[in-house]
């Protein structure tokens, strides 16, 4: 709800697209910048406890944006700063969530709780947009963002709930920098680690910005009587519809053709969709797209999220998460903003087609020429107990 809301405020107080690119930058650039550090702390730390702490950080900072929303004290500036420091609290504190679930969760159970995971944050994303264009047909963000700040209270009573084991001891012992180093220094050895960050960097670069710039696809491109609001709601509602039946079918798909096959098909299969999606000429046809969309993104983002936690070691998981982290993290945000920008030139569907066409393009030089990128995706030699653990999508 909060997501939508901000891009929606931002809109209507700029009428630029260019400014929805800034504010979904700023919530989602601490991944990049503050990942490599939570990945650290999610090594050491009880991971149960430092999550409360940040889920509380996020808390206080939603709280924050409601009451200066409803006093009518919202410009811009204001929004995206308080954007990026919610997302600086979730950015410490996410490797934590992702790290503990493995824990949680037996071996031959994670491929389930891989499908489960993804499938209840992207719900979020069909309820949440729904909420969120009803209670804006009153044009009251405060509210918005008050049950957004109350939500926060259901994630602490579940995770005093939740008991899990210490982490993995660290075969040295290391100061924090120097443990952000190890984890790097871990994360580029492995091929299929190396392979997979690269790859997320090519798809944040070129790919993710369609979800910062969906209000402005609906604002600049879809002015049909039914309002910014209900048509970015419907958009996003639609790309969450896609991502949770997308989320639900990866188990049963990857069974039958292979985690492999299934992951560069999605590669390929993206930029087709994102090209419909941008070229789609009236809002129910962008619906209809974007259910595609989301059903393609998180095929990519789930399998090569499951690579990193199929190769990562056990020992620095959560310090090679916050690596993979750091590739979205930082690059989506370059992404949005450069997107945004170009689009207040030439348009948000011809800045949509481009990224798919050059997503297309790096995708399939990549195949001709450095094959052994594909070939390292594939599944490890057996070693013992799986390490997957869920995906979740980007804002």
């Amino acid at each position: 709800m909060q997501t939508v809301a901000l891009g929606i405020l931002v809109f209507a107080r700029t009428d630029q697209p260019a400014w929805t690119g800034l504010v979904a930058a700023a919530g989602f650039l601490p991944i990049g910048l503050l990942a490599p550090l939570g990945g650290a702390l999610a090594d050491r730390l009880d991971r149960r406890r430092w999550l409360i702490v940040t889920t509380l950080a996020e808390m206080t900072f939603a709280t924050i944006l409601a009451v200066l929303a409803a006093l009518g004290q919202d410009p811009p500036g204001v929004l995206v700063l308080l954007s990026f420091l919610g997302g600086a609290s979730g950015a410490i504190g996410f490797p934590a969530y992702q790290a503990m679930v493995p824990d949680l969760v037996p071996s031959g159970d994670l491929l389930g709780a891989v499908s489960l995971s993804s499938a209840q944050f992207n719900l979020g994303r069909v309820i949440g947009p729904a909420l969120a264009g009803l209670a804006l047909l009153s044009h009251d963000y405060g509210l918005v963002f008050g049950i957004n700040a109350a939500s926060f209270g259901a994630v602490v009573v579940a995770l005093t709930l939740v008991r899990l084991p210490p982490p993995s001891a660290s075969p040295v012992t290391l100061g924090m920098a120097s443990r952000i180093a190890a984890g790097a220094r871990a994360a580029m050895a492995e091929p299929g680690c190396r392979a997979a960050i690269g790859l997320i960097a090519v798809v944040a670069l070129l790919a993710s910005p369609f979800i910062a710039l969906v209000p402005a696809m609906s604002g600049v491109v879809h002015r049909q009587g039914v309002g910014v609001p209900v048509a970015t709601a419907l958009l996003v509602t639609a790309q969450g519809i896609g991502a949770v039946v997308g989320a639900l079918a990866l188990p049963s798909l990857a069974e039958r053709v292979g985690r492999t096959t299934m992951l560069r098909t999605a590669l390929f299969v993206l930029p087709f969709l994102l090209v419909a999606y941008g070229l789609a000429p009236t809002l129910w046809v962008s619906a209809m797209a974007l259910v595609g969309v989301g059903a393609g993104y998180i095929a990519v983002l789930s399998g090569l999220n499951t690579v990193v936690q199929l190769r990562a070691p056990v020992y620095a998981r959560g310090r090679v998460l916050s690596i993979y982290m750091m590739g979205l993290g930082i690059v989506y945000p370059i992404g949005a903003v450069l997107q945004g920008s170009v689009a207040n030139h030439v348009g948000v569907r011809t800045v949509t087609v481009t990224g798919a066409v050059l997503l297309f393009g790096v995708i399939g030089g990549i195949a001709l020429v450095r094959a052994g990128v594909f070939a390292a995706l594939g599944d490890p030699a057996p070693t013992g107990a799986s390490t997957v653990v869920p995906t979740i999508e980007v804002p």
